[in-house]
């Protein structure tokens, strides 16, 4: 449940302004709404990263002890998680916003994108960004690398476990189990390839960028 909130919102943040810039001759967007765009968006985007890892938790749980599993996933537990989960995003994106702000902006100040993100903001900027980028690219990059890669090994032996399931389990444990990695590949291999480099804005940035913040949420 709280996935799909975080999908419709994220999804929100940016999508109505991409189809109104779209219909418009003059696309504008101040500095106040570019902050809170990139504060959405990693909010919702860091949340997500942290929901679909419990996700993960929870599968291995359901898997590995089936008969214990109603009493390791309580209510307590479960609501600890989504507030974890909330609060990681916002940890996330307050770093984020806190690296930004002090930047001076001299102009023009043309973003090269549909939205406003860090690579193409910090291109703005009339100063030199290479030590800010780095932070940014350790904060996001190493963020969704790592957790990937977490995720990845956990659903591996979430699958190498369900070897020991009847054939009929094992079916539908595999069958959600692989849901589950293609969702994560759709959101965190586009994310990786953005922010686990220095940042550019060619075009497949671009094309990158649409998959998880528009397309991706809206599945």
């Amino acid at each position: 449940r709280n996935l799909a909130v975080l999908d419709l919102c994220f999804s929100s943040v940016t999508a109505p302004k991409m189809l109104v810039d779209f219909l418009s001759e003059k696309k504008t967007i101040s500095y106040q709404g570019c902050m809170a765009q990139i504060f959405c968006i990693h909010l919702l985007g860091g949340a997500t990263v942290f929901f679909l890892s419990v996700m993960a938790f929870d599968r291995y749980i359901a898997i590995s002890r089936p008969l214990h599993y109603v009493t390791i996933m309580n209510t307590q537990l479960c609501m600890g998680l989504v507030v974890a989960a909330w609060v990681g995003g916002f940890v996330h994106s307050i770093v984020q916003l806190a690296l930004m702000l002090p930047l001076p902006f001299c102009g023009p100040n043309v973003l090269d994108n549909f939205y406003c993100d860090i690579p193409q903001v910090l291109r703005l900027a009339c100063t030199d960004t290479s030590l800010l980028e780095f932070l940014m690219i350790s904060n996001s990059g190493m963020l969704v690398l790592i957790w990937f890669l977490l995720l990845l090994i956990s659903y591996t032996v979430i699958l190498v476990m369900l070897r020991s399931h009847s054939g009929q389990a094992r079916k539908k444990a595999a069958s959600t189990c692989t849901t589950h990695i293609i969702v994560v590949s759709m959101i965190f291999i586009p994310c990786i390839s953005v922010y686990s480099r220095p940042f550019t804005t060619s075009s497949l940035d671009k094309a990158l960028s649409i998959n998880y913040t528009v397309m991706t949420p809206m599945l």
